[in-house]
């Protein structure tokens, strides 16, 4: 029998594994999971004098700048961090919770939690609220002490040692153990650069995913701005060279690292926006500058075609072009009908069902969505309703005992209400989605589950949604793949164009989002979201590379929320957290850092992103 055994895969499995196991502060052994005890710490929310509008929601791992030890920064742990915090809404709790080695205060943790956040009200000093909260808690229900006491102590048992931080950290680390021991005994909180260790018994401020565009990008411009001219240097000291690199030597290089055979062949290439526009720059600062002759091989007669499949493969264009603006940077000003839009559909794509595999997360999440389909809202001061307004009737008591009082409604009575909002959920469908994440499965796939299991969700909840994915190839052939159009239902149909989906080309994103916005303006509804699913920064083969796809993606970014959009970033790539901010703002956009949960955290994320 034989087998074959890859070494540098096996050992890189084992030493992640390994390192990262070390690595963590959480307690595998002793996980519980949030969703068998949603309904009871919802139930006990409500009982211990939460609102009566208020539900308990799983919340995905939230980014805080912590100080980490080397054996976290080299494993790339504790990046992000598991925190519950309240909104007008739900409380939004931990999908598990690990903090401890026993399963009993992790379970405690998740009660305590539910109480903290009955007393809780609106968030002014993180501090100075939740020791606030702590006390009213511990004075309503003195017989939760000692479960307090115990939570305090295995936590502070697990906290980093104040003699290992710098000065700063160690008196604010000090300040939050005395606040945890006695609450409401510190006023003051000493300043930090970085964040405490997380304090798992305490709420966190609300991370506002519904407004994104509270980020006010604009004032920023001014930071990356390019002066118009370019300045003209004088005499430069020269020398020259010859020019040898092209003689031999050893190539080094992946192959599944090349966007195009055109790259490393010599072979007559089409460059019409291959210039630099920074190289004025450049030559300006050097005091030297050296010359060399570079010997060019003149083409053979060999004519290949590398970026375009043949006409009888590629998908079926459903039209002519459409030209769209493109922000240039360089210039700061918007070049019209400079990019040509063609929108297509995949070809030989037959109806088919929603795959097997499928079937079961699908039946859960409309069960989860179906009683989102109308939204009910309390209407106060009534004169008829199903309950009492407490609230009403305590104004019209004080008022009486003064001697006034005022005809009014005594009564709460709730209203159904039709969701009034459109959803475009927008696709990367470049190159770079053909990569795998694991030995099954490729970001493709999951883009593809995602969708299915998006429009599965949507269909049942009766928003009205649209499903597009997009490539580019420069800007003479942006393509937009409509999946699913606002006019048309979500059937086998649309199951199929979803399932037949290929990668390919680039991402010239700034051309997609202005389409999909000229799409949404279309709908007639009060609240429309944009919702952008991408793997990575936005390119093409010419000058859309770098700076300049940065900012005509954040450019239309603007456009659309001058136009009243919300647009919104779901990304995987890792290292999103240094452009997607500029682009998209801080609140505009989040990581998924396990991609194959995509599928079933984009429907969650919608939620939270509809949810008033």
């Amino acid at each position: 029998m034989a087998f074959t055994l890859e070494l540098e895969e096996w050992v890189g499995s084992v030493w992640h594994r390994f390192i990262t196991r070390r690595a963590s502060v959480d307690f595998p052994e002793a996980r519980v999971e949030l969703i068998p005890r949603q309904r009871a710490l919802q139930v006990l929310l409500r009982a211990t004098g939460g609102a009566s509008h208020l539900g308990v929601q799983a919340v995905s791992d939230r980014d805080l700048l912590l100080r980490r030890n080397l054996l976290q920064q080299i494993a790339g742990t504790c990046k992000q961090v598991p925190l519950a915090w309240c909104d007008n809404d739900n409380l939004r709790l931990p999908a598990s919770l690990a903090a401890f080695p026993d399963v009993g205060l992790n379970e405690e943790l998740y009660r305590w939690l539910a109480l903290l956040a009955a007393q809780a009200g609106p968030m002014t000093h993180w501090g100075r609220d939740n020791q606030r909260w702590t006390l009213a808690v511990l004075q309503r229900y003195p017989a939760l002490r000692p479960r307090y006491r115990r939570l305090v102590d295995a936590h502070l048992s697990l906290r980093p040692d104040p003699a290992t931080l710098n000065p700063a950290e160690a008196a604010l680390e000090r300040t939050l153990c005395q606040a945890l021991r006695e609450p409401g005994s510190v006023e003051h909180f000493p300043r930090s650069e970085r964040a405490a260790w997380p304090l798992p018994l305490w709420l966190y401020p609300p991370q506002h995913l519904a407004n994104p565009q509270a980020a006010n990008l604009e004032e920023s411009e001014q930071y990356l701005a390019t002066p118009p001219g370019e300045q003209q240097g004088g005499r430069k000291r020269a020398e020259r060279i010859d020019d040898s690199s092209r003689d031999g030597g050893l190539l080094i290089v992946r192959l599944e690292n090349l966007f195009s055979w055109t790259e490393h062949v010599d072979l007559d290439r089409w460059a019409d926006d291959s210039e630099d526009p920074d190289a004025a720059r450049v030559a300006e600062d050097l005091d030297q500058l050296t010359l060399s002759r570079t010997r060019l091989r003149k083409g053979g007669g060999l004519k290949l075609h590398l970026d375009l499949p043949p006409a009888d493969v590629d998908d079926i264009p459903l039209g002519a072009g459409i030209l769209l603006p493109e922000w240039d940077y360089r210039k700061q000003r918007l070049q019209d009908d400079f990019v040509s839009l063609q929108t297509f559909t995949p070809r030989d794509c037959q109806p088919q069902p929603l795959p097997a595999r499928l079937r079961s997360p699908a039946q859960r999440l409309r069960r989860q969505f179906e009683h989102l389909r109308n939204d009910r809202q309390w209407l106060r001061q009534q004169t008829q309703g199903s309950e009492l307004d407490l609230q009403a009737w305590l104004d019209f008591h004080v008022e009486r005992q003064h001697g006034q009082s005022s005809e009014r409604g005594l009564f709460m009575d709730q209203r159904q209400t039709r969701r009034d909002l459109a959803c475009l959920l927008l696709a990367d469908l470049s190159m770079s989605t053909d990569a795998h994440l694991n030995d099954e499965h490729r970001v493709i796939d999951v883009i593809r589950d995602s969708l299915l299991l998006f429009g599965e969700t949507l269909s049942v909840l009766g928003d009205d949604f649209a499903l597009y994915g997009f490539s580019s190839l420069r800007r003479q052939q942006v393509r937009m793949h409509e999946l699913k159009a606002f006019n048309q239902r979500y059937d086998d149909h649309t199951r199929g164009r979803i399932q037949g989906l290929k990668p390919g080309y680039y991402t010239r994103m700034g051309a997609a989002i202005r389409q999909a916005t000229q799409r949404l303006e279309g709908c007639k509804r009060r609240r429309k979201l944009l919702l952008l699913l991408s793997d990575g920064k936005p390119n093409d083969l010419d000058l859309y590379e770098g700076r300049y796809g940065v900012e005509d993606t954040r450019q239309a970014v603007l456009e659309a929320r001058r136009q009243g959009l919300t647009p919104f970033c779901i990304t995987i790539d890792r290292e999103a957290g240094d452009y997607l901010p500029y682009m998209f703002g801080a609140n505009g956009y989040t990581l998924i850092r396990q991609p194959e949960q995509l599928p079933l955290r984009l429907p969650q994320l919608y939620r939270q992103l509809t949810q008033d």
